[in-house]
């Protein structure tokens, strides 16, 4: 593929984005500009992580997935969790056992050294 051709992929400097970035710009993408990819990586670099982010996304764009800007998070996080509250759902009946001072240690504990 001549530089010309190069510069007319979907993404711009396609060849240098990694697993991650691809992941985010290919979400703006319709099938056939994932196809091009596809095409592209398959003659090229045939980088295997690389098409699978590709094929995967070239496959829920075929189960009625649709284009987003690619800006938004990939699945539900915080702020979408639970009750829209965002954050945390840790309270004090979800926290682990208290810890021990590191200056005193507690005789009783196996776990720390003797001295």
């Amino acid at each position: 593929m001549s530089d010309l051709e190069r510069d007319s992929l979907p993404l711009p400097d396609y060849d240098h984005h990694t697993v991650g970035s691809l992941q985010s710009h290919v979400r703006s993408l319709g099938a056939q500009e994932v196809e091009t990819l596809l095409s592209y990586e398959r003659e090229h670099g045939a980088r295997v992580p690389m098409l699978n982010v590709l094929e995967r996304r070239l496959e829920s764009l075929w189960d009625g997935s649709v284009q987003t800007d690619g800006t938004q998070p990939a699945g539900p996080g915080p702020e979408t969790a639970g009750d829209g509250q965002g954050g945390s759902k840790v309270d004090p009946s979800t926290a682990g056992p208290p810890v021990n001072p590191p200056s005193h240690g507690d005789p009783t504990n196996p776990a720390q050294p003797r001295t």
